[in-house]
């Protein structure tokens, strides 16, 4: 199978990324040089602790940050990398895009932007009523199906952005690889068996951390000829939250416990004007 191919893009796109259930621990342990070339890591607090209500405050401009920090985009709260124009206060920090509009798609459309998305875990499902309101505002948006459907979302994203590659875009890509079960295409392990479920008797921590991480390394390399086509342009690669892997004699995510919550965040600032 051959991998797709890139075309350059404009300094003015933003490609924004979200790796479902990924650990901080785990991004900060695994060989992933793409991903982590984006910019400076920073350990985060997530704005939700499930997919649909973390997705839905960071197109909202509540990306995860650190209340600590005194930074545009790191502290969300200081000054944000996206704000909506009737979206809550400036904050102290200058944003980086401000924004008009029903959210971060589609105030990025009013600017002229082609608006991508794609979405692999359930809550993306445009089959469902309430997947209407994270993807409604895509002008294009693709469900693969299934968790584990990296290789079909980035051929689709080669094709959209071959199409117009004089506009500026703005494309989401949430990746399911690093959401239990940890599985990627080819594993070397069943994606029948999964190590972290609430309430089970048979859940292994240590395979769960095993295998969010070689899913991480196995996604980065995918993903790097994507990175680079957007070498120029805006981009954040962040998790929209973690998981719980027997701290508290808790499993998996949905609950507020700090490892939900803390996720990776890292981004790089090309044309925002």
């Amino acid at each position: 199978m051959s991998e797709p191919v890139f075309l350059p893009q404009s300094s003015r796109s933003v490609l924004f990324l979200t790796l479902d259930s990924c650990r901080y621990d785990s991004f900060l342990q695994a060989d992933i040089p793409a991903m982590k070339s984006v910019g400076d890591l920073h350990r985060a607090m997530a704005p939700g602790n499930f997919t649909y209500s973390s997705h839905m405050a960071m197109f909202m401009g509540f990306t995860p940050g650190d209340a600590m920090a005194r930074q545009t985009g790191v502290n969300p709260k200081f000054g944000k990398i996206f704000r909506m124009s009737q979206g809550g206060i400036a904050g102290q920090g200058k944003e980086h895009f401000l924004l008009h509009g029903r959210n971060i798609i589609d105030g990025f459309a009013r600017r002229g932007y082609r608006t991508l998305g794609t979405g692999a875990v359930g809550w993306f499902n445009p089959k469902t009523e309430t997947a209407a309101n994270l993807i409604a505002d895509f002008q294009e948006f693709y469900y693969p199906g299934n968790t584990w459907s990296l290789g079909r979302q980035l051929d689709w994203l080669a094709d959209q952005l071959s199409a117009t590659p004089e506009s500026p875009v703005f494309a989401f890509l949430n990746l399911g690889e690093t959401h239990v079960p940890y599985y990627y295409e080819g594993a070397p392990w069943s994606a029948d068996y999964n190590p972290c479920v609430p309430f089970a008797d048979d859940n292994d921590a240590a395979e769960s951390r095993r295998r969010q991480i070689a899913a991480l390394e196995w996604v980065d390399r995918r993903l790097a000829p994507l990175l680079v086509a957007f070498s120029s342009s805006t981009v954040i690669v962040c998790a929209d939250h973690g998981d719980c892997w027997g701290e508290d004699g808790l499993w998996e995510h949905g609950i507020s416990h700090p490892k939900v919550l803390e996720v990776p965040l890292l981004f790089r600032i090309g044309d925002s004007g």
